[in-house]
């Protein structure tokens, strides 16, 4: 029995042509790109075509696109970074409460340094009110972090609406798109961010590899320093091999994302509807706001999420609970306690994400063993 994978958003394997780039990379085409000889030339040539590619894909410049380490450096160098070099005209942040921990940690670390902060509440569909969000800006306001799409719920968020407002308003806006390559188009024009993060692993690429967009003439402070790489922003020698294999990925992503989007969420709305049929107290989340395709969040009454996701890995399928960040958990997650899950309801809440290679074959299936587990769990007789 094959084994079927629903757990994308957390992450997801290379893809083929990924892997491609990055092996010369590896091996003897694996230099310092900030050496002057032909070999760190030839380094350096492979990192500004990866550059060049992830700049084409958001609609920015080369100079724009800064390489990191993973999604979370990229959201604590833009939330930090920013904030520290615009703390002279003010010392106050607005994000909202169902943001990732990568944003929700990093905006603590402010106000440990005295910064004050404001978080958003949202509605039942894990929406900011964009009127609530204008009303929190204040003239000590020097950034905004909402992500773009949410890593449990798949809401999408009003981000060129929010941008729109905080530019305004002379803030910054920052935004972790770190879930939306294979489903959003991501130019930055459209969008009027002027931050945006972005993780290769989430899209077919490396793990260890991130993006962060800077806009031109946006000033961030480094929290890496050193031999002063990537702009002055990000020191330590490039991952040239990741970077290449992460902007292959990128770009593969948004070249098939019309049809991935238009496959993968009938297949998503097939299996939530059926699921909602034979599942007696299935509930989805979040079904009035715009959705990523391949994200299904279904509370299970009277079922906790740790027990069925054991009775579906033992049937072949992986799926998680809520965000795989907080996997081990035993509290539920703080992004269903703000859209007013309760908390037993949340406790049997599972996270389904789906993916590129994701078959209705493979949802046929899980359709059909989903109702049995439950069933298992609950003690009742199919």
């Amino acid at each position: 029995m094959s084994r079927i994978y629903l757990d994308c958003a957390a992450t997801t394997p290379m893809r083929e042509e990924a892997i491609a780039a990055m092996l010369p990379l590896l091996g003897a085409g694996g230099y310092n790109p900030s050496s002057l000889h032909a070999e760190g030339r030839a380094a350096r040539a492979a990192l500004d075509d990866a550059r060049a590619a992830v700049a084409g894909v958001l609609g920015a410049r080369p100079r724009e696109v800064v390489f990191t380490g993973s999604g979370s450096e990229s959201i604590a160098l833009a939330v930090l970074g920013a904030a520290r070099a615009a703390g002279a005209r003010g010392r106050h942040v607005v994000t909202c409460v169902t943001e990732h921990h990568a944003v929700l940690h990093a905006v603590d670390v402010l106000e440990a340094e005295g910064w004050s902060a404001t978080r958003l509440p949202v509605d039942a569909d894990g929406l900011v009110d964009p009127a609530v969000f204008a009303a929190a800006l204040r003239p000590d306001t020097v950034l905004a972090t909402i992500m773009l799409a949410n890593n449990e719920l798949g809401t999408i968020a009003p981000v060129a609406d929010l941008a729109a407002i905080a530019r305004r308003r002379g803030v910054l806006f920052h935004t972790d798109a770190v879930q939306t390559p294979p489903w959003l188009a991501l130019d930055v024009e459209t969008l009027g961010v002027d931050l945006l993060s972005l993780s290769g692993h989430k899209f077919y690429g490396p793990k260890g590899v991130g993006m962060l967009y800077v806009r031109s003439g946006t000033p961030v402070a480094a929290q890496v320093v050193g031999g002063g790489q990537e702009h002055g922003l990000r020191s330590g020698t490039e991952n040239v091999a990741g970077i290449a294999a992460f902007a292959t990925a990128l770009v593969c992503a948004q070249r098939e994302r019309a049809e991935t989007v238009v496959r993968i969420g009938a297949l998503r709305d097939r299996f939530e509807a059926e699921i909602l049929r034979r599942v007696p107290g299935a509930r989805v989340n979040a079904t009035r706001a715009p959705r990523l395709a391949g994200t299904s969040s279904i509370a299970f009454a009277q079922v906790p999420a740790d027990a069925l996701l054991i009775g579906l890995d033992l049937e072949g399928i992986a799926a998680s609970a809520g965000s795989a960040c907080a996997a081990g958990s035993l509290e539920p997650s703080h992004v269903l306690g703000a859209i007013g899950v309760p908390p037993g309801d949340a406790r049997g809440v599972l996270r389904f994400s789906f993916g590129r290679t994701t078959r209705e074959l493979e949802i046929e299936r899980v359709i059909r063993v989903i109702p049995e587990v439950v069933a298992q769990v609950r003690g009742v007789a199919v």
